[in-house]
Formats: C-alpha cells, structure tokens, sequence
C-alpha cells in the first residue's frame, strides 16, 4: 500500500539532500535526513548529553485526512550515541503545515555531532482514528482494575 505525501523544501534547503526515502522494501520508516541552513552546513549540530535540539529537515509536508506522521529514533544511532527523540514519537497531525524539524537528545554521556545530510530519525505514516469521549457516572470494572505502573508483575 501507498500514500501520497506532498514535500515543500524551504527556500534555504538544499536540493541535493534526498527527500524522505525507505532503505529496503520492507522498511515501515522513511529515513528523515539533516537539511541545515546554508550558515551551519560545514560545522554541523552539535548536541550535548541530556540536552535537546531542534535538528532542521528543509522540508514542510501534507499528510492527507485521517493520517498522522509519526517521528521516530533510528535504532543505530540509539545503541552507538544513545541519540533519542524525547517526545518519541513524535507526531506530524495531518493539518500542520510548517516546518518539519526533528527534535533530538543524547542520553549517553559524550556529544554527538550530526552532520549536513546524515540520516537523523524516520517517519512512519499512520491512520488516525478520533474517539468521541463521552462522561459516564462509572466505568465498568475490570480484574485489572486501577492496578497502575507495575501492578501486573514482572518477568
């Protein structure tokens, strides 16, 4: 199955950074890449451990109705830099129309520099489904109950 998804570069980006694109055929995600603004390119993105920066893609997207773009970590750059999304995933709802920028952290304990053009996180496009909530006098009881964080055990 396929969708289409309408990609905007800013006027600053850079062509030569591919659009979003799968690595094989049966890639759930569409690798994100690092499109940075013409002042920036040679030095790249540097982020520090625990702290959080908004890394530029150049792009602006139109999710059709009744889809979402979720953003996503790359598990290779997780395990070697411990470089995460904080919000993960992320979500790009189907009327935002601005700029797509990835926000990244490194939960290891040594910076990562990313550069102009690296693969940063991936995009997995979703149906949406939006529930009607309704208030109830109760909620019909379960044998989990209100058991929260940790109640059903471990292992």
């Amino acid at each position: 199955m396929s969708l289409m998804i309408e990609v905007l570069r800013e006027p600053w980006a850079d062509e030569a950074i591919p659009l979003p694109s799968y690595a094989t055929v049966g890639a759930a995600g569409a690798d994100l890449r690092a499109n940075l603004p013409p002042e920036i390119r040679d030095q790249g993105v540097e982020i520090q451990p625990l702290c959080r920066v908004i890394v530029p893609t150049g792009l602006r997207v139109a999710i059709p109705a009744g889809y979402e773009m979720q953003i996503r970590p790359r598990s290779g750059l997780a395990l070697k830099h411990g470089l995460s999304l904080p919000n993960t995933p992320g979500t790009i709802d189907s009327d935002y129309r601005g700029p797509l920028g990835v926000l990244l952290t490194v939960i290891g304990t040594e910076a990562v520099t990313l550069h102009h053009g690296d693969r940063i996180a991936q995009a997995v496009i979703a149906p949406v489904v939006q529930a009607v909530f309704a208030p109830v006098d109760r909620l019909e009881e379960t044998a989990r109950g209100a058991g929260g964080f940790g109640s059903t055990g471990r292992g």
